[in-house]
This record gives C-alpha cells, sequence and structure tokens, in this order.
C-alpha cells in the first residue's frame, strides 16, 4: 500500500450491506464489516492535510487524520487510544452517526471523501476483538455523589466522564432497560442492543450505578434528588412528539414514529405487548409522514412487519444530489439520503402536503394530500409554500406513522417541580457552563439543545460533565 498517493490510486468503497431478499426477514444488522485489510487500504485515502476539516466538522474533534495513519500501520492499539480521548461511543456512533466529518473531508473537495465512520467503527471492532477494552479502575474517588437523569447517548457520555474523574454517579432510567434512545428508538437493524449492552456493562463495572424504571419526579421526588446529590445532569432528550391536528386525526391507526419503533424494538426484546395496544405493518397500506431518519426507520420497520405497501411524503422539496453554491465545502449540505430502507422497497414523493385523514368505521383507511410548491417572493428570506390547484390526490393508508420531528421536552413531573427555566423554544434553559436556573442542577443533549444528532448527545454530554466537575471542585 502506497500511504502518500493512495488518495490517487484508490476509490472510495463505501458500506456493504446484506442482500435485500434476506434482510427485511430479519432485524439484525444490514451492515457487513469489511475486513482489517480493507479497512487498512482505505485509509491510505486520508492526505494528513496540514489542516483536516474533518476536526472542525466533528463535534467531537476526532483526531481523525493521526487514527487513520495508525490504521494503515495495523497498529489498532494506538488508533483506538486515540479514538477512546474523545469519544465514549464511538460503536454507537460508527454505525449511525451521519458522518458530518465526511462532509468536511478535504479530499472531498474534488474527490470521494475518506471512509471516516466505517474507519471509526473498524478500530472500536478491531479493539473489542483484541481485548483492548478493559474496565478502567478508577482509584481516586471524590466522594461526590452525582445523578445523571436519563440514559441516553448525552446522560451516558455524562456519567462515563464524571465517573473517570472520580465522583459516584448515579444514572436514572424510567424505561425497563438503560440506554434511552439508542435502546428503544433505534431499530436494530442498525443498532443491535448487544453493542449497547457491551459498552452499558463496561461502565458498571468501573461503578456507574444504573437504577432503571425510576421516573425521576413521580417516583423520585425532585427536591430529593437535590438533597441527595452533589450535582445533577438533566439528559432526558426531547420526547414531545410534533403532531398534525387534522381533520381525522382521531381515528384509529395513526401513531406517532418514536411511539411505532419504541414498540417494535421492546416486541424484538421479548416483551409483552396487549393485543390491544398493537401497531403491526403486517399486510397493511402503510404511509409514512415526513422524511427524516426517524421516517426511514419507520420504513425498514414495515417492511420487516410484512407491510403490503409503504409509502413515505415530504412536503418539502426533493433535496439536491450535490452541493449547491449555497451549502459551500465544508459545510454539512442538506443533500437527498438514500437509506438501506429505502433500498429495501417502498415509495416516497416530495412536496406533498398532509390535508385530511379519512376514516371507515372509526379507523384510518385514506389520507387526502394536495401537492405544493414553492417559490420566492420579493421580500421574503425564505420560500413560500402555495398548493398547487387540481393536484389533490388520496392514499390508501390503514397505519399512518407521523414522523416530523419533536418539540421539546416533557414539562411534567421533574422540570416542572425543579422550577427549571425554559428557553424560547420550550428546552431547558442553560448558562454557558450549562448549569439551569437552579443552582448544581446541569442539562446536556436534546433536553438542553433540541432534537438532534447522536454525536452532537455525546459531545454535549462530555461538555457538561467537564463543567460539573468544575464546579464539583468548589464545593467541600
Amino acid at each position: 500500500m502506497d500511504k502518500e498517493r493512495g488518495f490517487l490510486k484508490l476509490a472510495r468503497q463505501g458500506s456493504s450491506y446484506r442482500q435485500v431478499c434476506e434482510r427485511i426477514e430479519d432485524f439484525k444488522d444490514v451492515y457487513q464489516m469489511r475486513s482489517e485489510s480493507q479497512s487498512q487500504e482505505q485509509a491510505t485515502r486520508c492526505m494528513d492535510c496540514s489542516t483536516p476539516f474533518c476536526h472542525w466538522g466533528c463535534p467531537l474533534g476526532n483526531y481523525i487524520p493521526e487514527w487513520n495513519d495508525y490504521i494503515f500501520q495495523g497498529n489498532w492499539k494506538q488508533a483506538f487510544k486515540l479514538l477512546d480521548q474523545t469519544n465514549n461511543l464511538p460503536e454507537i456512533t460508527g454505525r449511525v452517526c451521519p458522518a458530518l466529518c465526511e462532509y468536511s473531508c478535504v479530499l472531498g473537495l474534488n474527490d470521494d471523501p475518506v471512509t471516516i465512520r466505517e474507519n471509526e467503527l473498524a478500530i472500536i471492532e478491531a479493539a473489542f476483538s483484541n481485548g483492548l477494552i478493559k474496565a478502567k479502575n478508577i482509584k481516586n474517588r471524590t466522594l461526590k455523589k452525582v445523578a445523571v437523569v436519563g440514559s441516553g447517548p448525552a446522560g451516558l457520555s455524562c456519567a462515563a466522564q464524571l465517573n473517570c474523574a472520580g465522583h459516584q454517579v448515579v444514572v436514572f432510567e424510567k424505561d425497563k432497560l438503560p440506554g434511552g434512545i439508542l435502546r428503544y428508538g433505534i431499530p436494530d437493524f442498525k443498532l443491535e442492543k448487544y453493542i449497547l449492552d457491551r459498552r452499558i456493562d463496561i461502565f458498571k463495572k468501573e461503578g456507574i450505578v444504573f437504577k432503571t424504571a425510576v421516573n425521576v419526579g413521580p417516583d423520585y421526588a425532585a427536591q430529593k434528588l437535590l438533597k441527595d446529590f452533589d450535582a445533577v445532569c438533566l439528559a432526558g432528550g426531547s420526547r414531545v412528539p410534533r403532531d398534525l391536528p387534522l381533520e381525522g386525526r382521531n381515528l384509529k391507526g395513526i401513531y406517532f414514529a418514536m411511539d411505532y419503533l419504541t414498540q417494535s424494538n421492546r416486541r424484538i426484546c421479548k416483551e409483552k405487548i396487549e393485543p390491544k395496544d398493537l401497531i403491526d405493518a403486517k399486510g397493511k397500506n402503510v404511509v409514512v409522514i415526513g422524511g427524516g431518519d426517524s421516517g426511514a426507520d419507520c420504513v425498514g420497520t414495515a417492511h420487516r412487519q410484512g407491510a403490503s405497501c409503504v409509502v413515505q411524503i415530504e412536503v418539502l422539496p426533493r433535496p439536491a444530489e450535490c452541493r449547491s453554491i449555497d451549502q459551500p465545502w465544508p459545510q454539512y449540505p442538506l443533500l437527498l439520503k438514500v437509506s438501506t430502507s429505502h433500498l429495501e422497497g417502498g415509495e416516497r414523493h416530495w412536496e406533498v402536503l398532509t390535508k385530511r385523514f379519512i376514516g371507515e368505521n372509526g379507523a384510518v383507511k385514506k389520507i387526502s394530500c394536495v401537492k405544493v410548491k414553492f417559490e420566492q417572493v420579493v421580500g421574503k428570506s425564505c420560500p413560500l409554500m402555495q398548493e398547487i390547484s387540481g393536484s389533490e390526490f388520496e392514499i390508501k393508508a390503514d397505519l399512518v406513522i407521523l414522523a416530523i420531528g419533536f418539540l421539546y421536552p416533557e414539562k411534567t413531573g421533574l422540570l416542572n417541580d425543579l422550577g427549571v427555566k425554559l428557553d424560547s423554544r420550550g428546552n431547558v434553559f442553560t448558562q454557558d457552563n450549562q448549569m439551569t436556573s437552579v443552582d448544581k442542577v446541569f442539562s446536556a443533549g436534546d433536553m438542553r439543545r433540541g432534537q438532534s444528532l447522536v454525536v452532537w448527545a455525546i459531545a454535549e454530554g462530555r461538555r457538561c460533565a467537564y463543567f460539573m466537575d468544575q464546579y464539583l471542585a468548589t464545593k467541600k
């Protein structure tokens, strides 16, 4: 291999996946791990730039050129040491991150960027395979007690960092098992749960205590939380979904995406679901409203449940396949995403506005839609949406999934009981050090930032841990 000229000689080879006819029969990972030699070969495409913008593009600031060089050398131990310094959950981001770093790759200016995400995954899986990952022995304990409310990516990364700093960390989770959206929101075909359990088991061995099936607020009073702990991190996510309050919304068969995905994951985990509560796409005409990642996950889940037809609609225009002049490198561009779920079948339609839900005997049967267009209007900064006259049409729908995002965190219970200040969007307001309006109470992740990416949640959790550690150092 020629490290100096790999980017000139080798083409990008991205992820490879199991055959569609095979993978839609189960919920196992669609991704096929490549060999270490293939990862070494792809690592030679990294140009070791004098100014590596991939650092800038990654919220975690991963040492990407450096560990690419170690991959090329076959030095997986050193590559892992660098990766471990910046990311608490690389086996997660290596699978589900949209790879912001790759859109900032200098090679991407005139060629396909380096396979940074796949290289990251290769490092962490090589580390697990070679026994490089072991529970840390935290010898110097501060005796300060910290509570982390929420065990999603922000909560886990915050807890891990505070634990390494020597504090006694307790993570509260209202669900039966820890992991938050990683466990219940992301389908197994993108993230099998043994991967999450493998990491959580390490956290437990390092001394982090997990208290599950505890809804802080109703089950564990807010004032008791403040009394029992020296500092608190609120990392409960953004769980209130955006609704579509149209005519017929009360019909049976219309659900929020997270309710659908969560139940599917619970079924895979063999949790009992009452027949009256079952959300199943088998033999049904499924319509997914919303064109984002959650919508794509719903499409893949519906395929696996045996839907007879799957249609995904989005009100916005179809994104471009290449960068536009208003989204120049190294910015993360709004481009057309084709997920593995889309490759498995179904239809996708853009610039479609849902007008009303039509039902029979109390259950949804069709949705009424109209085509729209977006036009720039003088004096307005954003294009205005206009319905196209005469373009009305209907889509058969026995099951409708609303995947149109989230509004803000749940306020009833803990947030109201603590009396924390909220920002203009309804998220938890914090100062620059991520402390809320209540002394010793901090916040991280979607609860503070708003709905975002897993990689941003991890970065938020790590940053919050830094400020919490500083705060705790001032307290006797």
